[in-house]
C-alpha cells in the first residue's frame, strides 16, 4: 500500500492512504543512503506500506524519491541534521518585529536553506495589529530587502484577521511549510485559516521575549480551498548544514546574478579585486545586511537565532 505522511511523532507517522489514516512504524532501522539524519521520515513523504495483521496499524517499508525537503541541524546533536519536512511547494517563514523579535540573519539563513534545497520561499510578517508608525517604516525597510531579490513578503495580523485573505489564495492547492521562531503567531494563524482546527496557543514569554513551544511535531492539514500546510514545532535557532563555502554565493540570488561578472572564477566575494558582488554592496544594489549574513554562514557563525 501507498501512503503520505501526514503526521512524525518520532517513533510513529500517520500515514494517510485514501480516505484512512493509519499508524504506521518503521522496521527495523531504516536509513536513506547519503543522508545522516535523527529522523530517516518526515512529514510530506509518500511511503510503501505493509498492514501488520490483526493489529490495524502498518509497517512503512520504502521511501520514494522527494523532489525537494528543508532540513536543519539537530540542536542536540550537532553533527546530526533533522528534516523538517518534504515534497513541497513553498516554504512560509512567520516573521515578527518583536515580540519575539526576528533577526534578518535568521531569515537569511532560512532562505538559503531553502534555495540550497529548491524550495521556493516567501515571508509573512505577523502582529501587524502591534506596530507603531516607525515600525511600518522598519518593517518597509525589511520587505524591500526581499522583494527586491524576488521573494514574496506579505503582511498580516493573525489576531485581527488582517489580510488572512492574500495567505489563503497563495496557500490555495499547494504544501506549503509554516516555520519560524516560537512565538511568531504560526499557530494562531493557522487556526484563522482552518478555525475548527483550535491549535493551542501560548503567550509569549515576558521574562525572555521568547516564544514557547506549544507545537511538539510536524503535522499536515488539509485546507478547504485545496491543498495542505504543515505545522512545524518553533525553531529557536537555524544552522546551516551541507552547503560548501565554495558554492554558498550560488544561494543568494542578489550574488548569483552577478558572479559571473567577477574578474576571478573563483572569486569568494570577501576582499578580491574586481569583483562585481563588492561593487554592488559599495553602489547600495546589495543589501548590507544580507551580505553581513553571507559573511557570518561563509565563516562558519551561522547558528544564532
Amino acid at each position: 500500500m501507498q501512503g503520505l505522511i501526514t503526521k512524525s511523532t518520532g517513533s510513529w507517522y500517520q500515514v494517510r492512504s485514501g480516505d484512512e489514516t493509519i499508524d504506521c512504524r518503521i522496521k527495523g532501522k531504516f536509513r536513506i543512503k547519503g543522508i545522516t539524519t535523527t529522523n530517516p521520515l518526515a512529514v510530506g513523504d509518500v511511503v510503501d506500506f505493509d498492514m501488520e495483521p490483526e493489529q490495524g496499524t502498518g509497517v512503512i517499508t520504502n521511501l520514494h524519491q522527494r523532489k525537494n525537503y528543508i532540513i536543519r541541524k539537530s540542536i542536540n546533536l550537532s553533527k546530526q541534521a533533522q528534516i523538517i519536512a518534504s515534497n513541497l511547494d513553498r516554504a512560509l517563514l512567520v516573521v515578527t518585529l518583536a515580540s519575539p523579535r526576528t533577526s534578518l540573519g535568521f531569515i537569511d539563513r532560512f532562505l538559503v536553506t531553502a534555495e540550497a534545497y529548491d524550495v521556493p520561499a516567501c515571508l509573512i510578517f505577523n502582529k501587524l495589529d502591534l506596530f507603531s508608525e516607525e515600525g511600518l517604516e522598519i518593517l518597509a525597510d525589511y520587505q524591500a530587502i526581499y522583494e527586491n531579490i524576488g521573494y514574496p513578503c506579505y503582511s498580516v495580523s493573525a489576531l485581527e484577521g488582517t489580510n488572512i485573505d492574500h495567505v489563503q489564495e497563495l496557500l490555495k492547492d499547494k504544501v506549503t511549510l509554516f516555520s519560524g521562531h516560537s512565538g511568531v503567531g504560526k499557530s494562531s494563524l493557522i487556526n484563522r485559516l482552518l478555525p475548527d482546527l483550535d491549535l493551542r496557543t501560548h503567550m509569549v514569554s515576558e521574562w525572555s521575549d521568547k516564544g514557547m513551544h506549544t507545537t511538539t511535531f510536524a503535522e499536515m492539514f488539509e485546507l478547504p480551498q485545496g491543498g495542505f500546510i504543515i505545522d512545524t514545532p518553533g525553531i529557536r535557532e537555524l544552522g546551516v548544514i551541507d552547503i560548501e563555502k565554495e558554492v554558498l554565493s550560488h544561494f543568494f540570488p542578489e550574488m548569483r546574478q552577478r558572479m559571473n561578472k567577477c574578474r576571478f572564477n573563483n572569486c569568494r566575494h570577501i576582499n578580491e579585486p574586481g569583483c562585481a558582488v563588492l561593487q554592488a554592496l559599495e553602489d547600495g544594489d546589495i543589501s548590507l545586511s544580507r551580505y553581513d549574513s553571507y559573511l557570518s554562514i561563509y565563516n562558519g557563525n551561522d547558528t544564532r537565532a
